[in-house]
């Protein structure tokens, strides 16, 4: 509607400042001739809005206008409340500033708009972090931060998984990424997109120097090459198991990452694939006991062989001090 375009021009030259027709025409997904028609509207209405044609042209206000209009429907008013997830803010430091923002929004709100922004505080709430997902190192995002918006480079002390001793890399940020309740930094290295967790960052300096980006690449861009290097990382060892009706539920959640195809249930049993990197990797599998059985390949059926028999051994050994050893010093 029209109406919305014209306030969707006011509040974005109310935030950038002078903006481009054509940049503003390919935002609002319209022609350039629509826009200049759209300033002449607000301008017939009394903002005071103008362009300048030419290379260094735009479209801008008027210096010192300002209008109290937040332009917010009803489900956009909800959205923002929905926004206050709980986790991401606290990381970075920005809890107490998240709940001033909201509590500036809603006095700006239409009043018919504000008891619904109120229930939907209290009636939805976002937790980003997984069941059981275990006690999570502390992190401290000051250093990361600094880096990301001051446009510098950044010397990193970094522990890879796996690896006993931090290497030490040079890397210039795009951003920090917040996935599944866990931080990463998104950084060229050498040219090249990588992703560094940030529990794993020993030590953090901002260097002098500015960051050099590749062109036209942004946070979410570079974001996306890596997230598909991750989930469609290829190689990996086919895996065909069985899983009992009575754990199939749990068995995919916990396995959700390494599945590669749905579950074909015949009678008690399901069948299934999944994709392992490595034959140890099979071991996990053992949490499920006698409810899971791998029907192959056989290197992966004789690995958990192997540790089943381990387990077995440790658990059939007599631990030196115990009742049954005492009982057997005593009839020497």
């Amino acid at each position: 509607m029209k109406s919305d375009r014209l306030l969707s021009i006011l509040l974005l030259l109310q935030t950038r400042g002078r903006i481009p027709a054509r940049e503003l025409a390919e935002r609002l997904e319209v022609s350039v001739r629509t826009v200049y028609r759209d300033v002449e509207a607000l301008s017939t209405s009394g903002v005071p809005v103008y362009a300048e044609r030419g290379r260094h042209g735009g479209i801008e206000l008027l210096a010192g206008f300002r209008t109290d209009v937040t332009g917010l429907t009803a489900d956009e008013s909800r959205a923002l409340f929905i926004l206050a997830a709980q986790g991401a803010h606290a990381a970075l430091g920005l809890d107490a500033a998240l709940g001033s923002a909201l509590r500036k929004v809603m006095a700006a709100l239409p009043a018919p708009h504000r008891p619904a922004a109120e229930v939907t505080s209290r009636r939805i709430l976002v937790d980003a972090t997984r069941w059981k997902g275990g006690p999570q190192p502390a992190v401290d995002l000051d250093v990361l931060q600094d880096a990301v918006f001051s446009d510098r480079r950044l010397r990193l002390r970094y522990r890879h998984g796996g690896e006993q001793e931090p290497r030490t890399y040079t890397v210039d940020p795009y951003g920090l990424v917040s996935k599944a309740g866990v931080w990463y930094l998104v950084a060229d290295r050498r040219g090249k997109p990588q992703l560094f967790r940030a529990d794993r960052v020993r030590s953090a300096t901002v260097l002098d120097d500015a960051v050099r980006r590749r062109p036209g690449v942004e946070l979410a861009d570079a974001w996306e090459v890596l997230r598909r290097q991750v989930e469609e990382r290829p190689g990996g060892i086919d895996v065909i198991v069985r899983v009992r009706r009575d754990r199939l539920d749990l068995f995919l959640r916990l396995m959700a990452s390494s599945l590669i195809s749905l579950p074909e249930v015949e009678g008690d049993w399901a069948t299934t694939r999944l994709s392992l990197g490595v034959v140890g990797e099979a071991r996990q599998l053992l949490q499920f006991s006698d409810r899971v059985e791998v029907v192959s390949p056989p290197e992966v059926r004789e690995e958990l062989a192997r540790a089943a028999a381990s387990v077995t051994a440790l658990y059939q050994r007599v631990r030196p001090g115990s009742e049954e050893t005492r009982r057997s010093a005593g009839s020497l």
